[in-house]
């Protein structure tokens, strides 16, 4: 017999957050947030010294889940690192048809945080960083000549992308994008 024990506050506050900051942006109410992860105030501070803290925590949990999906879909495409790469482009097209789809969390974050030393520009920052690495990896393997460069021009289709995806609905950015990441790659050589 298993007993399963219930979410703490720190669980459910960063459940309520994420939810919440994706519907509803970063801007969500602290009351918001407390109610819906049915806390009191007092547990924000503790676990997290503040909103400030949650939403970096929040986007700091997301960022290890997007990576792992970018990682999951590359893998799925196969060994040929152009196909992995133009995958993302087909996964991105998905995620755009969702019924839920907002658009980029990390885009929307970095636009609403306007303090420039929040610590969630660092972590946004240090996401973009580590999927620059992945799609550069694939490029250096595809033998591009400019891998660094590509890997830029990549991240900003996806950018793109997700944005158009958001602010543009009943169009099909995803497959634009996937046309232009295909003059990217027949650079390559």
């Amino acid at each position: 017999m298993s007993s399963r024990t219930a979410p703490g506050p720190r669980e459910r506050l960063l459940d309520a957050a994420q939810k919440l900051t994706y519907s509803h942006g970063v801007g969500v109410g602290v009351d918001t947030l407390l109610k819906a992860a049915n806390v009191a105030r007092r547990s924000l501070y503790e676990h997290f010294d503040g909103k400030d803290g949650l939403i970096a925590e929040v986007l700091r949990r997301s960022t290890a889940e997007d990576e792992a999906r970018y990682e999951e879909t590359m893998r799925a495409a196969g060994d040929d690192p152009r196909e992995r790469l133009l995958a993302i482009f087909d996964k991105l097209g998905e995620i755009i048809a969702e019924p839920d789809f907002r658009g980029c969390r990390y885009l929307a974050a970095d636009l609403a945080l306007a303090d420039p030393d929040h610590p969630g520009h660092a972590v946004t920052r240090d996401y973009r960083k580590r999927v620059h690495r992945l799609i550069e990896h694939e490029l250096v393997a595809l033998g591009h000549r400019k891998p660094a460069r590509a890997a830029e021009q990549l991240l900003l289709l996806i950018d793109g992308t997700l944005a158009a995806g958001a602010t543009r609905p009943g169009t099909d950015p995803a497959a634009s994008a996937r046309e232009l990441a295909e003059h990217i790659l027949d650079a390559a050589g």
